[in-house]
């Protein structure tokens, strides 16, 4: 179609022309979806990297490491049948987790590596500090809550000591046995009054009552740490990430709940304050978690952590 010269030269039929144009353009952008696409496009990788950083937070990419070694603890188990090698090799195979020649080597041969929780291999310190927790001399076994409730034949019903199906035995034929990992009189009180305010998010007990798997190794954890010279402090951060790795999505939750009422990192989180009561047990992380909820700032962790079985 030929336009008239006249249309051509008027300066405000083209700015009409332009701006309708344009108008139009903006309309079916708008109502075809591109806008909304762009947006949720950007939103949802700031999300997403919102996500890895605070996943990076509670379960640090290098790991998080204690002032102790392995030494021949792994050896000392499997010598008095605590860790049948056999059946936790099968465990692991079947778990697609096969045992890796480091693991194996600090099972048969001992290390003199510093312990160093990671995402790779919190799954096998879950179970190798459970079994050092549960065979390990302490008074925590012998005199605490897990006897309180009928005894050393009581004791054995807890998922903690039942549940605990990778020894040669009857699990209860190894509960607070052997001087795996001795401890001075003062440094085992120095883990019962930690453990006892450390809590976990599977239950409503403190460490010092380790029922189920996860209060068990962190108590080996805290013993061995002890015996190495860690104070109270070192303690709790420790616990805080061993627990985080353990616990990915509820630590995910209790790093978010922190940074959005306190405007603090996980790392600034003092441990004795986020492992009590009011935050790790089950409970407390059921109060944090309705929080978000209410506020509208719930997301979804990269991970959410393992169970209470082997």
């Amino acid at each position: 179609m030929k336009i008239p010269k006249k249309i051509l030269k008027n300066k405000g039929i083209w700015t009409i022309l332009i701006i309708s144009i344009l108008f139009n353009a903006l309309f079916i952008v708008k109502n075809t979806g591109v806008f909304s696409k762009a947006k949720s496009y950007f939103v949802n990788k700031k999300t997403e990297s919102q996500r890895e950083n605070l996943f990076d937070q509670i379960n640090p990419a290098s790991g998080y490491e204690i002032n102790a070694i392995y030494g021949d603890l792994g050896p000392k188990m499997v010598a008095a049948g605590v860790i049948d090698l056999e059946k936790l090799q099968q465990v692991y195979q079947q778990n697609g987790q096969p045992l890796n020649e480091e693991q194996l080597g600090i099972l048969t041969k001992g290390s003199n590596k510093k312990v160093r929780v990671t995402r790779d291999n919190s799954y096998f310190l879950l179970n190798f500090f459970w079994a050092a927790g549960l065979a390990n001399k302490s008074k925590v076994l012998t005199e605490g809550e897990m006897i309180k409730y009928g005894g050393k034949e009581g004791a054995g019903g807890f998922a903690s000591t039942g549940g605990w199906s990778l020894a040669k035995s009857n699990p209860m034929d190894f509960y607070a046995k052997s001087d795996l990992i001795p401890m001075t009189p003062e440094q085992e009180n120095l883990v019962e009054k930690v453990a006892s305010n450390i809590y976990r998010p599977c239950c409503d007990n403190s460490t010092a009552f380790p029922d189920c798997n996860h209060g068990m190794a962190l108590m080996a954890v805290l013993q061995l740490m002890a015996a190495n010279g860690a104070n109270e402090e070192q303690m709790y951060d420790a616990g805080k990430y061993f627990n985080a790795f353990w616990f990915p999505g509820n630590y995910y939750d209790l790093a978010l709940y922190f940074k959005n009422s306190e405007n603090k990192d996980f790392k600034d989180v003092p441990g004795e304050v986020i492992l009590g009561k009011n935050y790790s047990s089950a409970t407390g992380w059921s109060g944090i978690k309705k929080w978000l909820a209410d506020k509208g700032i719930i997301e979804q962790p990269p991970e959410t952590g393992g169970s209470c079985g082997v």
